[in-house]
């Protein structure tokens, strides 16, 4: 089962005239002489983008990641995934249609989430207002 996979987006390629693809994102026929080809498909540079903040892919760095058929940019993979995709608790895989609880850079399941001071899991206030008075680290 896949789970997750970082990629690496090809530079711009010129495609050979008479040759046309057909972009995987609009399935229309890529006329332009520039063209993206990542995840073993063919896109037009304005199609291959973020399925989360919509940003063209081609332009923000030389990866994307991809999990439960999404493709996203690094920044919104790791703001909702985490930077592992398991939960920050149990250390569990966290499948991508679940409910997570985030507090700062960890990613936890909402069973997972619990207060550090008492294990309190329905009251997660309780880790912050000890945070806000110095009490944790």
């Amino acid at each position: 089962m896949l789970i997750y996979t970082k990629q690496s987006v090809p530079m711009l390629s010129v495609q050979p005239k008479g040759k046309q693809k057909g972009c995987a994102g609009c399935n229309r026929k890529i006329k332009d002489r520039y063209l993206l080809k990542a995840l073993d498909k063919y896109w037009h540079e304005d199609c291959l983008k973020c399925a989360c903040c919509d940003c063209r892919l081609g332009e923000v760095g030389s990866t994307l990641y991809t999990k439960a058929n999404l493709i996203l940019c690094r920044r919104d993979y790791l703001r909702l995934f985490g930077t592992t995709g398991n939960c920050a608790a149990c250390s569990k895989l966290i499948p991508a249609f679940e409910m997570v609880m985030r507090a700062r850079d960890n990613v936890y399941h909402l069973d997972c989430f619990a207060c550090q001071l008492c294990n309190q899991r329905d009251a997660p206030q309780h880790k912050f207002l000890a945070e806000a008075k110095g009490e944790t680290k």
